[in-house]
């Protein structure tokens, strides 16, 4: 058995549970202005890098209920953030497609993730960080259990650290 408290190793999944935390509370506190939580920012990312989804892939995709999906849809369709379509093949599914109030919203948004990601990162090298980034990918990889890769997986060109 390996030996877990050599180079601080003992403490990785605490380090890694408290950066997201701590990413995603910053994320928040700068994203609020547009009016969504967290989840629905999840869920409206997801929708723009990949239109038109089946409503029960994306309770997939994030990782939630399928009903906790529906309500969450149900808030953003009010606010004008989503479409649902019906399937052209299959008309019991329901495809969810971002309306131009989510792009432009996700087009800021970008910059303000940039903002919180360079606030996470100060202090590291542009190697540290692509290490980072290639050590991080790696461990999902590893961790997966044949899962298909999720979009911030299929991003990384082949070779490449970020």
């Amino acid at each position: 058995m390996p030996l877990m408290n050599s180079n601080g190793i003992d403490r990785l999944g605490f380090l890694i549970h408290d950066s997201a935390r701590l990413l995603r509370k910053r994320f928040e506190a700068k994203g609020s202005a547009y009016g969504l939580s967290a989840a629905q920012w999840r869920l409206m990312v997801r929708l723009v890098k990949e239109e038109g989804v089946a409503q029960a892939r994306l309770a997939e995709l994030l990782e939630i209920e399928p009903i906790s999906v529906s309500r969450l849809l149900d808030r953003m369709e009010e606010g004008g953030w989503i479409e649902r379509r019906q399937d052209a093949a299959d008309r019991r599914v329901r495809m969810i497609f971002p309306t131009d109030k989510s792009r432009d919203a996700f087009a800021a948004i970008k910059s303000v993730a940039g903002e919180v990601y360079d606030q996470a990162l100060a202090g590291l090298s542009a190697d540290e960080r692509a290490i980072l980034v290639k050590a991080l990918t790696t461990m999902v990889t590893n961790l997966s259990d044949g899962e298909p890769p999720s979009a911030y997986q299929t991003n990384v060109p082949k070779g490449s650290a970020a």
